[in-house]
């Protein structure tokens, strides 16, 4: 019996806990999904960056992905504020400079 009530309780703190982060998060003017978003575009920020150190130069194939991702790593970090990935501002800033410099030489191979 007593089990069960500390069970109910922490349920409902953890309802209590998930409904204050989505109030907060709509207070900071974020939609959830959009704040999903950035944390999955987080990830593969960390990825391309990895990647773009380790690799110079990339085949006609991974220079499309390169440039897929870093898309969807450009729209998730734009829907939410400045601040949120601020830490994160350098590695943001070298992949759109190789994003960069891959657009302008498939331009000039064109």
């Amino acid at each position: 019996m007593i089990l069960l009530a500390i069970l109910f309780i922490l349920i409902l703190m953890a309802i209590f806990l998930a409904l204050l982060a989505v109030v907060q998060l709509r207070m900071a003017g974020i939609n959830v999904k959009d704040f999903w978003s950035f944390i999955k575009a987080n990830e593969t920020l960390n990825k391309l960056y990895a990647f773009s150190q380790k690799y110079d130069k990339l085949t006609p194939q991974q220079q499309i992905l390169f440039l897929q991702e870093a898309d969807i790593v450009f729209d998730a970090f734009g829907k939410v504020p400045d601040v949120l990935w601020e830490e994160e501002y350098q590695k943001y800033m070298d992949i759109l400079d190789k994003y960069k410099n891959i657009k302008l030489k498939r331009w000039q191979s064109e």
